[in-house]
C-alpha cells in the first residue's frame, strides 16, 4: 500500500492555499471581515471552514454511496438522525450506535462527532449516543504575511421594497470585503490509533486528499473570490505511534517572500523549499499538490 493510503499509520499534513481579491473566511461577530489577528494583522481561516469545505465536496467524490454520507449537512437536523442509529441497534449499546453511524459517514468517521444531542431516555442521566473523537484534526490556516481587508461599497439597481421604488427610490448600498492577496498555511495531523476505532480506511484517505486538493474548485462565490490550493504536503510515519514529532517535520515546509519590497499578489511571489533530505527512518514524504515549479 502506497504509505500516505495506509490507515495504520501516523500522517502530519501540511495544506498551503491562497486567495485573491476574495475573503477566504468571514466573521459573523464583525460584520463578515475577513478573520485577523489583531495583534500581527495576518488572516486567519478556521479549522471549521476547512472542514465545511471537504464535507461539501464529498458527495461530489462519492455520489450516492452508502459508506460517504455527510451527517452536518445543511437542510438536515442532527437528532432524527442519532435517533435512526438507535432505532437501527434496537437501543443497544452507545458503541454499537457509533459504529453504525461511523459506518454510514464519512465526516464522524474522519473527523468526529458531538452526539450527545436529542432527547434523554427516562431513567438515563445522558442523550443521544455520546461522543466520537475523530483521527484528524485541523488547526486554524495562517497567513504568511498581514493581510489588508478591504471594505467596497456595491450598489444594486433596485430596492427590497416595493414602496421604496414607488417612492422614487432606484437603487440600494451596500458593501463587500476582500483581501487583495494572502497566502495561508494550515496543518492537520492524522491519528492511526483513532482511525482504528472509527474506520476509516485506504479508501477514505484517497478521499481526503482528492477532496482537499479540489475543494475550492467546487466552492466557488463571488464573495471568495479566487482560491486555490497551492501544496498538499503528507509525512507519513512507519507506524501508528510515529517516528518524530510532528514539529519536526512540518517545518520541513518552508515558505518565504521571494522579494520582501514587492507586495505579494501571487503564490509565486513566495519561493518554497521542501527539506526532505535525512528524513527519519521510515517517514516518507508524498507531495499531493504543488504549484511552484
Amino acid at each position: 500500500m502506497t504509505t500516505h493510503l495506509d490507515p495504520s499509520v501516523r500522517h502530519d499534513i501540511v495544506v498551503l492555499f491562497d486567495v485573491t481579491d476574495g475573503n477566504p473566511n468571514g466573521d459573523p461577530d464583525a460584520g463578515n471581515q475577513p478573520r485577523t489577528d489583531d495583534e500581527t494583522g495576518q488572516g486567519l481561516v478556521t479549522d471549521v471552514a476547512i472542514k465545511r469545505k471537504i464535507r461539501d465536496v464529498i458527495p461530489e467524490i462519492k455520489p450516492d454511496h452508502p459508506g460517504y454520507g455527510i451527517f452536518v449537512e445543511a437542510g438536515h437536523a442532527l437528532n432524527p438522525r442519532i435517533e435512526a442509529a438507535r432505532t437501527a441497534t434496537n437501543k443497544g449499546p452507545v458503541a454499537d450506535q457509533q459504529r453504525w453511524l461511523c459506518e454510514r459517514y464519512f465526516d464522524i468517521r474522519m473527523f468526529g462527532a458531538v452526539l450527545s444531542t436529542g432527547k434523554k431516555e427516562e431513567g438515563s442521566k445522558t442523550a443521544g449516543a455520546g461522543q466520537i473523537r475523530g483521527p484528524l484534526q485541523f488547526t486554524f490556516s495562517r497567513s504568511l504575511d498581514p493581510v489588508l481587508p478591504s471594505d467596497h461599497a456595491i450598489t444594486r439597481v433596485t430596492p427590497t421594497r416595493q414602496e421604496d421604488l414607488d417612492g422614487g427610490k432606484r437603487s440600494e448600498m451596500g458593501s463587500k470585503w476582500t483581501l487583495p492577496y494572502g497566502l495561508y498555511r494550515g496543518h492537520a495531523y492524522y491519528s492511526a490509533s483513532r482511525a482504528a476505532k472509527t474506520g476509516i480506511t485506504g479508501e477514505d484517505l484517497q478521499t481526503l486528499w482528492t477532496a482537499l486538493a479540489m475543494m475550492f474548485d467546487h466552492d466557488r462565490s463571488a464573495a471568495r473570490g479566487e482560491m486555490k490550493l497551492c501544496g498538499l504536503y503528507v509525512y507519513s510515519h512507519p507506524n501508528a505511534f510515529g517516528a518524530a514529532p510532528a514539529a519536526s517535520l512540518t517545518q520541513r515546509v518552508r515558505v518565504a517572500r521571494a522579494d520582501n519590497d514587492k507586495p505579494p499578489r501571487h503564490h509565486t511571489d513566495y519561493q518554497r523549499t521542501l527539506d526532505n533530505q535525512n528524513l527519519p527512518e521510515g517517514v516518507t514524504c508524498w507531495s499531493g499538490v504543488d504549484l511552484w515549479p
